[in-house]
C-alpha cells in the first residue's frame, strides 16, 4: 500500500513509495532518451512503475528488503525467497543461544567509485539506522539488535538483545559507503539522490515524478550486467502505464488484470504473474466516531464480499484476505476466516444500536453512520475495490464515501478518514504485524494507520517477536489473527497477485513471491543482472 518504499503500508508499488504525479505518454515520450522506449537497443530496458521511493540512501529505508539495483545486503533472496550470500561469502554462523550473528564478508568488493568494502561499512550502516537522530521509519525492524561491531577488514559480529528469529533476514539491508555517507547530513544530504553502492547498477539520473536511470556498473563484484541501460519511468496512472507498454514506449510494466489482458494476444510480449503477500485493506481509524466504535468495524467484517471482489475487481488473480497473512501461508491462524454475512452484520449493528434513519443509514445519538474512504487517484485497483466495500457496506446501513487524492491530501487526515491502503512482506510473520497494529506505533507516519490499539495484540507481538521457538511464535501470532476476528481495526479485502507485461526480448526472467512494494524492488526485473538478450552467445 505504501507510496514509499520505507512504509509498509502506504500506496500500491516500489516498497516504502513516494507519492507522484501522473504522466501522459506526450509528458515524457523517451523514458529511456533513445528513441521509442528501451527496444531501440538490445542492452537496454524501459520498465513502468507506478511509484518512486522518497531517497535512495539504505541510512534511511530504501533497499531494507533488497533487490535495490544500487545496492547489496549482506545476504540476498534467491527465486525461491531462500537467502543466499551476498556481500558475505556464506550465511551467518549462529551461537547457540541465538543472540550472536558472524558474517564472513566478500573480498576484493568495491563501491562503484572504487574505493574498497568492508567491515567499517556494515557496522556504520546498522549503527547510523539505529541513531536516533536518523530518520529511518523501519528503525524498529531492528529493535533486537544491541551492537554490530567489526574483526577486522573481513568479519562482522551482530548481538542481539533477544534470540529474534528472523534476523538473518534482516540482514538483506543495502549497505552504504562509510567514506561518502558519514561525510554529510544523514537526512538530507547528497548521498539520498546521489547513492554510491557496491549494487549490479549506477544511477545515472534522477527526474522526480519521471524517471529514474541506470547503467550496468563495471566493478560489480558478480559481474557486469547485459542489460547495460534499465530506466525506471514512473507512472502511476495504470491505463497511461498499458498505453505507453503498448506504443513500444515501454518494455514492461506492472498492470491490473482487466490491463493485463489486453495484451494475451501479442506475440512480442509475455505476461508474468507473481504471487504476493501484497493487500488491501482499509484503515478505521478509532479517532472517527463511526469507525471507531468496535461494533461498527466487526458488522463491516462481514458486510464485505471478498469473494465477489478477487472474482470481480482481480479476476481471479489474488485470494481473499482476512489479515495480512495470506491464506495460503504456514503462519496463518485457520478458523479465522471470516464468511459474508450481511444478516449478521446487520443484527451486529442493530445490538449496537445502530439503528436504521429516514434514508437507510443507521444512527446512533445522533450521529449517522457515515464515513469517507479515501484512495489514490489513478490507481484503478484500489478505486475498484473502495467502490465494492463502500456498496457493501450500504447494504448493511453505513454510508461511505470514496475520494480520490494525493498523498500530500490523504496523508493529514488518516487520524479521522478510512484509507484503501496497501502492504504485505514475504517471510517472518513480525515484518507485516509488528508495524500494522502495535499500538505505540500509531500515528508514526505510515505505521499503524488506523490507530490500533489492543494490549492482547501488543503482548502477543512482542512474544512471536522474542522467542526463536516456532511453536511458541505460531501461537503468539495465531493470538493475533484471531484477535482480529473480536476487534478488527482494518477491514482486509484481497491479497493481489502482481501482473507483469514484457517484451520477449530478453532470457532469464522469473518472478518471486512479492511484497506490497514492488516496481524498483520486485518485478519479473528484480534479478535483471542476470538477463541476456534472446539469441546472445551464452
Amino acid at each position: 500500500m505504501t507510496a514509499r518504499t520505507v512504509r509498509p503500508i502506504r500506496g500500491t508499488a516500489a516498497a516504502a513509495l513516494a507519492t507522484v504525479l501522473a504522466l501522459t505518454a506526450a509528458a515524457c515520450s523517451d523514458p529511456g532518451g533513445s528513441g521509442s522506449g528501451g527496444s531501440a537497443a538490445r542492452d537496454s530496458l524501459v520498465v513502468g512503475i507506478a511509484y518512486e521511493p522518497d531517497t535512495l540512501s539504505p541510512l534511511l529505508g530504501y533497499g531494507k528488503d533488497g533487490n535495490s539495483k544500487v545496492f547489496d545486503g549482506l545476504l540476498a533472496f534467491d527465486a525461491d525467497m531462500r537467502l543466499k550470500p551476498a556481500l558475505a561469502v556464506a550465511l551467518p554462523e549462529v551461537s547457540a543461544d541465538g543472540l550472536t550473528y558472524t558474517y564472513k564478508l566478500r573480498k576484493g568488493v568495491t563501491f562503484s567509485d572504487g574505493e574498497p568494502f568492508g567491515a567499517k561499512d556494515v557496522v556504520f550502516t546498522y549503527r547510523t539506522i539505529l541513531d536516533k537522530r536518523t530518520n529511518n521509519p523501519s528503525k524498529t525492524e531492528l529493535d533486537a539488535l544491541k551492537d554490530v561491531k567489526a574483526v577486522g577488514d573481513d568479519t562482522v559480529v551482530f548481538t542481539l538483545k533477544y534470540p529474534y528469529a528472523a534476523f538473518a533476514q534482516r540482514t538483506v539491508l543495502a549497505i552504504a559507503p562509510q567514506h561518502v555517507a558519514a561525510r554529510q547530513d544523514v537526512n538530507s544530504g547528497p548521498f539520498t539522490t546521489k547513492p554510491v553502492g557496491t549494487g549490479p547498477y549506477v544511477l545515472t539520473g534522477w527526474s522526480k515524478g519521471e524517471k529514474l536511470t541506470f547503467k550496468a556498473n563495471p566493478r560489480y563484484w558478480g559481474g557486469e550486467p547485459k542489460v547495460k541501460k534499465l530506466t525506471m519511468a514512473v507512472v502511476k496512472d495504470d491505463d497511461v502505464r498499458a498505453t505507453r507498454l503498448r506504443s513500444g514506449d515501454l518494455d514492461g510494466a506492472i498492470l491490473p488484470p482487466n490491463l493485463a489482458k489486453g495484451f494475451k494476444n501479442d506475440p512480442g510480449k509475455k505476461t508474468y504473474a507473481a504471487t504476493t503477500y501484497d493487500y488491501r485493506t482499509v484503515t478505521l481509524p478509532t479517532h472517527n466516531k463511526v469507525t471507531g466504535d468496535t461494533a461498527v468495524r466487526r458488522a463491516l467484517d462481514l458486510a464485505v464480499d471478498r469473494r465477489a471482489m478477487v472474482d470481480k475487481i482481480l479476476e481471479g488473480a489474488g485470494k481473499p484476505a482476512y489479515g495480512p497473512v495470506p491464506t495460503s501461508s504456514e503462519w496463518f491462524a485457520k478458523g479465522t476466516e471470516r464468511r459474508h454475512d450481511l444478516a449478521a452484520a446487520e443484527k451486529i449493528l442493530d445490538d449496537a444500536g445502530w439503528k436504521p434513519g429516514p434514508d437507510g443509514v443507521r444512527v446512533r445519538n445522533g450521529v449517522r453512520a457515515a464515513f469517507p474512504l479515501w484512495y489514490p487517484s489513478g490507481d484503478k485497483l484500489r478505486q475498484d475495490h473502495a467502490l465494492a466495500y463502500a456498496s457493501d457496506a450500504k447494504k448493511a446501513g453505513i454510508e461511505i464515501a470514496t475520494q480520490a487524492g494525493t498523498w500530500e491530501v490523504i496523508e493529514p487526515r488518516m487520524k479521522h478518514d478510512a484509507v484503501l491502503a496497501g502492504g504485505g512482506s514475504p517471510g517472518d510473520p513480525d515484518f507485516d504485524q509488528y508495524l500494522l497494529l502495535k499500538s505505540d506505533l500509531a500515528g508514526d507516519g505510515f505505521n499503524n494507520m488506523a490507530w490500533y490499539a489492543n494490549p492482547a495484540v501488543d503482548k502477543a507481538l512482542e512474544d512471536g517477536r522474542m522467542t526463536n521457538d516456532k511453536a511458541a511464535r505460531k501461537a503468539a501470532y495465531d493470538t493475533v489473527q484471531r484477535e482480529l476476528v473480536k476487534n478488527p481495526g482494518y477491514t482486509f479485502l484481497t491479497h493481489i497477485d502482481h501482473l507483469y507485461v514484457v517484451s520477449d526480448r530478453w532470457d532469464g526472467l522469473s518472478t518471486q513471491v512479492e511484497p506490497h512494494d514492488h516496481g524498483l524492488a520486485a518485478g519479473p526485473w528484480w534479478n535483471v543482472e542476470d538477463w541476456t538478450p534472446k539469441g546472445a552467445a551464452k
